[in-house]
């Protein structure tokens, strides 16, 4: 199969230009396969769930929208009036954000999260948002560099889920994890879409408990704002 070094984005750009003809497959080596489909990735508000709409009730002040996607987060933000910054590291993305945001308090740019260097008020990381931190070894520096994009006062909203009860045995509740990982969030996946396929990339999910101690460790102060019906919540991480 034919590597992509941008098969999110490809996808983006399709529906977006009215090319849509399949969704996006997700594999991974560890987990079931997944099927992500293109029109969820441009939902309305109103078909957010309510993890979401709760995350955005909660912005405030000048925004970054970090890994923006397609942005559905930054369209409704930009339409009561905040300050956005749509932030993503894919091409396909980028022009389907150019399109789709118009206000002049709108900013897109194309940057990986940690070569960035604003500061914000609101730092908004949705769809398993501690997933860019790839490696649970990663999330202290990963977390002091949020740190310093943010004005006094300012906040992180970051959702997650307990990846717990895929390894659970119902029996005895010990946990059938893969020894060679550090933590059973630890998984890997890589995105396939009309005949090409990308990279295997890492991508880390964190019980709200783990993340509150290295939150707290960085100087955080955290709490669970939401607690959604499938192992997911959102926090809110403030200094």
């Amino acid at each position: 199969m034919d590597k992509h070094s941008d098969i999110y984005g490809k996808a983006l750009l399709d529906f977006q230009n009215g090319n849509y003809t399949e969704d996006l497959q997700v594999l991974s080596p560890t987990m079931e396969d997944d099927v992500l489909p293109l029109p969820y990735l441009f939902r309305s508000h109103d078909k957010m769930p309510a993890i979401e709409r709760k995350a955005l009730s909660f912005c405030i002040g000048d925004i970054l929208d970090v890994g923006a996607g397609a942005g559905s987060h930054s369209v409704y933000l930009e339409s009561k009036d905040f300050n956005i910054t749509a932030l993503d590291q894919s091409d396909g993305a980028i022009k389907v954000l150019h399109q789709r945001l118009q206000k002049p308090n709108s900013t897109i740019i194309k940057e990986n999260i940690w070569q960035h260097n604003g500061r914000y008020d609101t730092i908004l990381l949705l769809m398993n948002g501690t997933g860019i931190f790839e490696k649970l070894e990663r999330v202290p520096l990963c977390l002091e560099m949020l740190k310093n994009m943010l004005h006094k006062n300012g906040q992180i909203l970051i959702d997650s889920s307990d990846l717990k009860f895929l390894y659970e045995d119902p029996e005895d509740g010990g946990l059938w994890v893969d020894s060679s990982k550090e933590y059973y969030g630890e998984v890997g996946f890589s995105l396939q879409y009309k005949g090409a396929e990308s990279e295997l990339f890492d991508w880390l999910y964190m019980d709200f408990e783990l993340l509150k101690s290295y939150a707290v460790a960085a100087g955080f102060q955290i709490e669970c704002v939401y607690r959604g019906d499938h192992h997911d919540y959102l926090a809110r991480l403030t200094f």
